[in-house]
């Protein structure tokens, strides 16, 4: 597994860190999971949108091939630095997460949502050594890191990388991983600058460390069954040019970006995509935990997804793995409007609501795949 404190990882980036790993560290496809915080305050990463700042496309092409590497060569050192240890995992709660569609008399807004679905979990996975001593954290939240809306040009890894070197800290020695959930309608509450992102960090640390220190951690034991399935989500389908320049007419302004990018597509005579090829992952750890790594910004409502695929007990829900296409939006957010609508951006598409039902299917195929049993149901 693989984090970091940036934007996240796209399909290009995610290719050539899992290609040198299968080559080089003998790995399989299913074993290699990346996350990235989607801290709105670093460096573009994205190489879709180095066409939007051609000035700085040399700087984002060097910045994206040296984080691969630094990537690959932590998951090659990781691998060599492998010892036995003893993992254990818990789960507390993250007070400062909101959803953030708000609704106004304008319609859905980026805004906070007190009544809103959160996903307000906080998992915790302690991994020791052989003495009992804390080797590592592995600890995640569901809200989008945008708390410091106040230094926009400022690098910062917000409340994850805040809670990071607060519990580095406390653990002399331990290695802190932030995994990001479904926070794909979710933020911090409240929001501001870097005061409130420490806050929030600060918040954060405290009750992992609390979930550490409770004495109620469950076992995690193996063997660990991962695996990787593709599912092809559905796309909106235009089968004229006139069908899809009435739509331009119409359409709202989150759906700009894919109005435009389809247009200049069909005028040069080039079909829209019908489906997207999105990677969900899933990692059983003997029965005692699943890892659900959801592709895309992932909205909450996957959440209860995966507990009626999987089981509501023994779950880790994270989202942003693998691949940072674009909003994953489940039914009832696609008939309500809003941003989170808007469908790729690092590629051309307007999810259907159909995708809710093809992100089902897939993970019951990742339930057989790692033999996971709906823990205190089958």
């Amino acid at each position: 597994m693989i984090t970091a404190d940036f934007i996240g990882f796209d399909a290009s980036l995610a290719g050539t860190i899992r290609g040198e790993l299968v080559r080089r560290g003998e790995l399989s496809p299913d074993a290699i999971l990346l996350n990235g915080s989607h801290t709105h305050f670093g460096p573009q990463a994205i190489r879709a949108w180095i066409e939007n700042a051609p000035q700085y496309a040399d700087v984002s092409e060097r910045y994206i091939e040296r984080l691969a590497s630094l990537a690959v060569e932590a998951g090659l050192e990781a691998l060599s630095a492998m010892r036995p240890a003893r993992l254990s995992w818990g789960a507390g709660v993250a007070l400062f997460v909101i959803n953030r569609r708000e609704f106004t008399d304008h319609g859905v807004v980026l805004g906070a949502n007190p009544r809103g679905l959160a996903d307000r979990t906080a998992p915790v996975l302690r991994i020791d050594d052989e003495l009992g001593n804390v080797r590592a954290v592995l600890f995640g939240a569901a809200a989008h890191c945008v708390t410091c809306v106040s230094h926009p040009l400022e690098i910062n890894g917000d409340y994850a990388a805040s809670a990071r070197i607060e519990l580095e800290r406390r653990y002399p020695g331990a290695q802190a991983m932030f995994i990001l959930g479904c926070a794909g309608d979710a933020r911090p509450h409240p929001k501001g600058d870097k005061a409130h992102a420490a806050m929030h960090g600060a918040a954060l640390a405290e009750e992992v460390s609390r979930v550490l220190e409770s004495g109620t951690l469950n076992p995690v034991r193996g063997p660990l069954r991962t695996a990787l399935d593709y599912a092809d989500l559905p796309l909106r389908h235009f089968e004229t040019l006139e069908q899809l320049e009435a739509y331009a007419g119409e359409a709202s302004s989150h759906h700009r970006f894919f109005v435009d990018k389809a247009l200049a597509l069909m005028r040069d005579g080039k079909p829209i995509p019908r489906t997207y090829p999105a990677p969900f992952a899933l990692w059983n750890f003997g029965g005692d935990l699943a890892l659900v790594g959801y592709s895309g910004e992932t909205l909450v409502d996957y959440v209860p997804l995966a507990e009626r695929v999987l089981g509501p007990r023994r779950l880790w829900i994270a989202g942003y793995c693998n691949d940072k296409y674009g909003y994953l939006p489940s039914p009832k957010v696609l008939e309500e409007g809003g941003y989170e609508t808007r469908g790729l951006y690092c590629e051309i598409g307007l999810f259907t609501p159909e995708v809710f039902d093809v992100v089902a299917q897939s993970l019951e195929r990742l339930k057989l795949a790692t033999e996971w049993t709906r823990a205190g149901v089958d």
